[in-house]
């Protein structure tokens, strides 16, 4: 959450309500609250006041949007509050209590749910500045059975790229002094200087139809909106690895 999670000074309660058939969780901290005029906002994607692709400081961005897409996957519901700027803020999750009879029924679902596509063998390099998206898409990728370079810019992706080429590229649009889309054109003028053609996947919370052709224009074979869900990332780079005629840098 913005204010706790950038000041670590801030004071932060939690305390957990269970009223039948709810449980609540009201999550209050003293850091540097919401205005006013932001607070209808807050769980929208990207409602921040620096929107540019290239970026120094980190605002409103998808964190609470995530929040809210997983509450809402259990049916729950989230609202924040604060008197202000500078008075902390209050976010306020209300989820339905499972019953011994749902948690079987999601056991089960579970259960039926198809296997996530493998990626064993599969080297991929992972380029996100946001250190807890950075680890997640990590972690998806890796228990997919693809090994994994994760960086934080365009300078450390050509690092890699040079000492140890993947299989494919994964990369966030929104990345500071240098933008996704800088980095698939150097990427794309490097191969047509020296060979090869690396499968490369766009992440990025613009999900318009013009936001997905500018994507691909620029080089990307896909586009993964964000939140990035396990699922539609992985199919996405299994995918294109599988493609006919798909050549790894490896291989060019």
């Amino acid at each position: 959450m913005p204010s706790s999670s950038r000041h670590k000074a801030a004071a932060c309660t939690s305390p957990l309500h269970v009223q039948a058939p709810f449980v609540e969780v009201a999550v209050a901290d003293t850091g540097q609250g919401i205005s006013p005029e932001l607070l209808p906002h807050v769980f929208e994607r990207f409602r921040q006041g620096e929107m540019k692709t290239t970026r120094r400081h980190e605002g409103l961005g998808l964190g609470l949007a995530i929040v809210r897409q997983l509450v809402e996957l259990h049916d729950g519901t989230v609202q924040a509050e604060s008197p202000g700027l500078g008075q902390g803020a209050t976010f306020t999750i209300r989820v339905p209590a499972l019953t011994s009879t749902a948690l079987a029924e999601r056991r089960q679902q579970r259960r039926e749910t198809p296997p996530l596509p493998r990626l064993d063998g599969l080297h991929v390099l992972v380029v996100e500045d946001h250190p807890d998206s950075r680890e997640l898409m990590s972690t998806v990728l890796e228990q997919a059975g693809a090994s994994v370079t994760a960086v934080t810019s365009v300078k450390e992706a050509f690092q890699v790229l040079k000492t140890r080429p993947p299989d494919a590229l994964v990369s966030d649009i929104g990345l500071p002094d240098e933008d996704g889309y800088a980095l698939i054109r150097r990427l794309r003028r490097r191969e047509a200087k020296y060979g090869g053609f690396l499968p490369a996947v766009a992440l990025t919370g613009y999900v318009r139809d013009e936001d997905r052709a500018r994507v691909l224009a620029a080089g990307y074979q896909a586009h993964v909106p964000k939140p990035v869900e396990a699922a539609v990332l992985t199919a996405a780079v299994a995918a294109l690895t599988r493609s006919p005629g798909t050549v790894s840098p490896r291989d060019g």
